[in-house]
């Protein structure tokens, strides 16, 4: 009897010793023990990708069709194709907030990566990639235990068009090339075969998301399932698109996310010249199209934009959607064939369009132990590597706004540290939205402690919204006994998240107070830290003497506060770089956030929006950035003048003509290899070894394009130069993409006379530089670069 308890008792722990084995995943078609596998097409891996998937839709019934077009697909297992749960997320890392993904014993957490907002911030096209790879890799280790599918619906693309955008954390910030470059990067190192960057084969699938226009949530009970985002021609083609056609065209992305809102009156995932003319006839989208989750539904039941379900999936469909997170296409789209609303051949095309995309995942090609990726496992995410990118990114990312000296701390002589405020230790509000479970946290506090022998920590607040000012004293009374105090103030997802946006720019409840009361009563020196995803009006700290350095931080991911305390003493020297413009309050309470134009308009009072347009008061500007460092810059190369060459029969033009500022479209312009070389010298006269993010920004002849930008930003890198040491720099710009202006008429156009080169952020020294762009002829001068 005793024995047999024994053994009744040593059941469930041989149980649960099973489930925490790694187990390769069931969630693969064409298993090759089953001979049926032999006669299918779809199956034959030396097949075209289109002529497989073909073959599989032609096999299919209509409902079992329409039962495929949704995120939780139900598969086919007459045909031995698995249920799919197409809907993963890895913004940053690895998430389970998408149902595709969960942790558990085997795969406890992923790494977590900074907020995308601060990995901007580092202005580092090939950590962006790096990160990418690190994401797909614990990914595919996941999906190979069936902990995570293969397609991912990351990253966000949008443009962080107003500081107060709940979801701006998820963006690369509000420069259009900004966020195109972090999106081609990101999605390739997603998406690409290591050592095969030509294939068609995805490591994991990514998708660009939210098509389009789509920067609002909820303000002032606005939301973004009601609104309408009225846009014009030129803001649409120069602002809100420029990121999606990257990701499409350059990044080669496999997918790509319409949004809830409409756009001038149409529903974005029901706009067949946004979906099938734009992204899949202009761009040559080489995936499918989702809708953002229950999308359809919306726009039938929130806006009642048609009188029926049936009506709003033939909408979608016909407009050149193919898969619907969600589902209503699961649920109406058979009645809307059988009413002869949408015929069956466009549900055919969006099943093709779905289904290569899982074919050259491998989803088709048998067990996936035996393919690419298929002996990565639990070892291979949360590695130490990984988890070094982590660091480095959030190092990278993180901005010193104001230094007086105070920084770095001496490890020596800071003995006794208070660290103070509601973000003082903080750990899931690092990781941001869209997070999964981290492999491990370290908070400011954390990170700070390994530095001193004394560190006092006092929250001030009960929380972020701080509506209690109860706990200051304590707070001050820390900080009167220490020699430096450590102020981390800001943000979490109770002011700003997806569904909620900010209505002020200030710091909430009595935070402001909790700062001024702590400098006010410290003898030594006050480091404010702003950890947020947006900027915040702190005029009061940034003109109060007794604060002697700010920083902000972003959201830093997992290893927020390892970084923060490498930077705070010296171990390393801050680079980063606003991805955003720092407003006033006042900005806020004069800027609508439905108003979606980017230009200022006098007659209304309207000032503009971000650095491109604003004409407003700021308080830091875009770019803006310090190091520890003196940093000097200069051009040693540079064309004088740029050539145009007429790709049409039109005669050259005289050279009246030549010298006058004219617009011509690009479309008549030959733009193959059309490049502008700019070559520059970095020094770093300071007494650390650090890294420079060059800055360069193109300033086009006044009045050449009706609302043309002052300023818009046409190429960066970021450089590690040696103290005493000096780095060339060698940058080169595509004319017709990036200094190009857009027309009223939404048309791109290039410009002669004369431009303007800048290098450097507009609160550093600038170097300048002038060039003339004229039309190629016989009066070309001598010395003229012509491509």
């Amino acid at each position: 009897m005793k024995g047999a308890m024994k053994a009744h008792l040593l059941l469930p722990l041989i149980f649960l010793l099973f489930l925490s084995i790694p187990r390769p995943t069931d969630q693969y078609a064409c298993d090759k023990s089953d001979p049926k596998t032999t006669t299918y097409k779809f199956c034959d891996t030396s097949l075209p990708f289109t002529d497989r998937a073909e073959d599989l839709v032609a096999r299919l019934t209509l409902q079992e069709k329409v039962a495929q077009l949704v995120n939780k697909a139900a598969g086919i297992s007459r045909l031995g194709v698995p249920p799919y749960q197409w809907w993963s997320e890895a913004l940053h890392g690895v998430s389970n907030t998408g149902p595709g993904v969960r942790f558990n014993a085997t795969v406890p957490g992923a790494t977590s990566f900074p907020a995308v907002i601060l990995s901007a911030a580092s202005f580092n096209a090939t950590l962006w990639y790096e990160m990418g790879q690190v994401v797909s890799t614990e990914a595919r280790a996941m999906h190979n235990v069936g902990l995570a599918g293969l397609t991912f619906w990351s990253p966000n693309v949008n443009v962080f068009r107003d500081p107060r955008w709940g979801r701006g954390q998820e963006t690369p910030g509000e420069d259009p090339l900004v966020v195109s470059k972090y999106a081609v990067n990101y999605v390739r190192g997603l998406q690409e075969v290591e050592g095969d960057s030509s294939s068609d084969r995805l490591k994991v699938s990514s998708c660009c998301k939210h098509y389009t226009a789509y920067d609002l949530d909820n303000w002032k009970g606005i939301d973004r399932f009601h609104f309408d985002a009225e846009v014009t021609a030129q803001d649409l083609e120069d602002t809100y698109q420029p990121p999606f056609k990257s990701c499409v065209e350059e990044g080669h992305v496999s997918s790509v996310m319409c949004s809830y809102n409409r756009v001038n009156g149409i529903p974005a995932c029901a706009d067949p010249n946004l979906l099938q003319g734009v992204v899949r006839g202009q761009w040559n989208l080489d995936g499918y199209i989702v809708s953002d989750c229950d999308s359809i539904e919306v726009y039938y039941n929130a806006i009642h934009y048609t009188s029926t379900p049936e009506d709003a999936v033939a909408l979608a469909l016909k407009a050149g959607l193919n898969m619907n997170c969600g589902d209503y296409l699961g649920k109406y789209t058979q009645n809307a064939v059988k009413q002869g609303k949408v015929d069956e051949s466009i549900v055919d095309q969006a099943l093709v369009y779905d289904y290569v995309v899982l074919m050259r995942l491998g989803f088709f090609d048998g067990d996936p132990t035996t393919l690419p990726f298929g002996k990565l496992g639990p070892s291979d995410v949360c590695t130490n590597d990984h988890q070094i990118l982590a660091v480095e990114a959030a190092r990278e990312g993180i901005v010193l706004l104001e230094n007086n000296g105070i920084l770095p701390l001496s490890k020596n002589i800071t003995k006794k540290l208070a660290v103070v405020g509601p973000n003082a230790n903080a750990t899931g509000t690092m990781i941001s939205n869209y997070a999964g479970i981290p492999c491990q946290y370290t908070s400011p506090l954390q990170g700070l402690k390994k530095y001193v022998t004394v560190a006092a920590y006092e929250p001030g607040c009960v929380n972020v919204g701080c509506g209690d000012e109860s706990r200051i004293d304590a707070a001050v009374k820390a900080a009167a006994a220490a020699d430096v105090t450590v102020v981390v103030v800001g943000l979490d997802q109770s002011i700003e998240r997806e569904g909620l946006d900010r209505v002020n720019l200030t710091l909430p409840g009595y935070q402001e107070k909790l700062v001024t009361k702590v400098a006010q009563a410290t003898s030594g020196n006050v480091v404010l830290i702003i950890m947020s995803a947006s900027p915040i009006d702190v005029s009061t700290a940034k003109n109060n003497s007794k604060i002697g350095a700010i920083l902000w931080v972003g959201y830093p991911g997992q290893a927020g506060g390892e970084a923060i305390a490498q930077i705070l003493f010296g171990d390393y020297n801050p680079g980063g770089r606003s991805p955003f413009t720092w407003y006033p309050q006042s900005y806020a309470e004069q800027v609508p956030m439905t108003d979606m134009n980017m230009r200022p308009n006098a007659t209304r009072s309207f000032p503009g929006r971000t650095y491109r347009f604003y004409t407003g008061k700021i308080l830091y500007p875009f770019g803006h950035g310090l190091s520890y460092s003196t940093f000097s810059h200069f051009i040693i190369s540079a064309p004088s003048t740029l050539l145009l060459n007429l790709s049409t029969t039109n005669s050259a033009p005289s050279a009246l003509q030549l010298a006058a500022v004219e617009s011509i479209d690009v479309s008549s312009v030959d733009c193959n290899s059309l490049r502008l070389p700019v070559v520059v010298v970095v020094r770093n006269e300071g007494p650390l070894d650090g890294t420079h993010v060059v800055l360069l920004f193109w300033r086009p002849p006044a009045g050449a394009v009706p609302g043309a930008p002052a300023i818009q930003l046409v190429g960066f890198e970021r450089v590690a130069v040696g103290k005493g040491k000096t780095k060339m720099v060698a940058l080169e710009v595509d004319v017709c993409k990036d200094m190009s202006l857009v027309h009223e008429d939404g048309k791109r156009k290039m410009v002669t006379g004369k431009h303007e080169i800048l290098v450097g952020a507009a609160s550093e020294r600038q170097v300048k530089h002038y060039f003339d762009v004229r039309v190629a002829g016989k009066e070309a001068e001598m010395g003229a670069l012509s491509m």
